[in-house]
C-alpha cells in the first residue's frame, strides 16, 4: 500500500483546526504523518497543536507566506507516496479513507491528482448528495479535499507562490494535464465533510485574487502566438462576471488589473509555457 501524508494550513482558525484534529486522529489506518502550516497565526493554533496532536510536524511561519507556498512546502518535505490535502475546517467521513486510496494510484499511473466528493456548506445540497456523478477528468481540484501524488509533483514547477492564495490547483492541473497526466475526479472515493463558513470571506476579494492570479497564470504557461489573445479574454470573461454582480463590483475591477501589473515583471521570470495542445486539452475540460 502506497504511504499517505495529510497536510493542512491555516491561520487564526483554532477551534475549526481542533475539530478536524480530533477526527484525524480516530481515522483508522492513521496516516504516515500530519504536516500543519501556523501561516502567520496570532491565535492560540500552535499551542493547540502542540497540545491536541503533539506528533504532528507543525511548520510555524512567524510572518504569513501565503496558503500556496505553505502547501508548496508541506508537498516537497512530506515522506508519503501520496498526499491527502485539506482545509483546517474538512476532513474525511469514513474511519477508515485512507486504505482506499492508493489502489486509485496503483491502477492508474497517469493519475497526478485525485478529487474526491465533498459535503459542504458551501452548497447545502450537497449535505446529502448521494450521486456524484461519473468519474471524469477534470481542470481543477479544490485542496480542502485532493489527493496528490508525490513523485510527479516533484517534476512539475508546482505551486505558484506569486499566487499567495487561490488559484494554484487550475494552474497546477494545466501543468499535469500539459504534461501527460491526469487528474481525475472520483465519485467513489472516501467523501470529505467541509465546513464551510462565509464569515470573514470577501466575494470581491476573492474574485480580484482570481482574476489577478488567472491572468498570471495565462503568462506563465500559454504559448506564443496566444498569450496576448488568450489573456484579453480572461480579463474580458473576469469584467463580464464583475458586470453580472453590479455597478459596485465594476468599479472595483482596475484594482485587480493594477496589482496583476504590477506583478508582471514576476510571473514573466516564472515562464515556463507548456504546448499548445496540452493548453487546449486543459481548457476543453470542465
Amino acid at each position: 500500500m502506497m504511504k499517505v501524508s495529510i497536510m493542512i494550513t491555516t491561520k487564526n482558525r483554532s477551534v475549526d483546526l481542533t475539530k478536524t484534529l480530533n477526527v484525524l486522529k480516530g481515522l483508522d489506518p492513521q496516516p504516515l504523518e500530519i504536516l500543519i502550516t501556523a501561516d502567520g497565526c496570532t491565535d492560540d493554533t500552535v499551542e493547540m497543536v502542540k497540545r491536541e496532536l503533539p506528533s504532528a510536524r507543525l511548520i510555524i511561519n512567524e510572518v504569513g507566506i501565503g496558503s500556496i507556498a505553505s502547501r508548496d512546502r508541506m508537498v516537497r518535505e512530506a515522506q508519503g507516496d501520496l498526499i491527502l490535502a485539506l482545509d483546517d475546517d474538512s476532513y474525511p467521513e469514513q474511519i477508515d479513507a485512507l486504505a482506499h486510496l492508493s489502489h486509485y494510484f496503483e491502477e492508474n499511473p497517469k493519475l497526478v491528482v485525485m478529487g474526491i466528493p465533498q459535503r459542504t456548506d458551501e452548497y447545502p445540497e450537497s449535505l446529502t448528495q448521494t450521486d456524484f456523478g461519473s468519474a471524469r477528468m477534470i481542470r481543477s481540484f479544490t485542496s480542502s479535499g485532493a489527493v496528490l501524488r508525490k513523485s510527479i509533483y516533484m517534476t512539475l514547477p508546482g505551486f505558484a507562490h506569486e499566487f499567495f492564495h487561490m488559484y494554484e490547483e487550475p494552474d497546477y492541473t494545466l501543468q499535469c494535464v500539459a504534461a501527460g497526466y491526469e487528474v481525475i475526479f472520483m465519485p467513489d472515493a472516501p467523501s470529505i465533510r467541509h465546513h464551510w463558513t462565509g464569515s470573514g470571506r470577501s466575494e470581491v476579494r476573492n474574485h480580484q485574487r482570481h482574476g489577478r492570479n488567472e491572468f498570471w497564470s495565462t503568462v506563465m504557461r500559454c504559448p506564443m502566438p496566444y498569450l496576448l489573445p488568450v489573456a484579453a479574454y480572461r480579463i474580458y470573461r473576469q469584467l463580464g462576471y464583475a458586470w453580472s454582480r453590479g455597478m459596485d463590483w465594476v468599479v472595483r475591477e482596475p484594482l485587480w488589473w493594477f496589482a496583476a501589473i504590477r506583478g508582471l515583471p514576476r510571473a514573466l521570470r516564472a515562464r515556463k509555457p507548456v504546448s499548445w495542445a496540452g493548453y487546449r486539452k486543459w481548457l476543453s475540460l470542465k
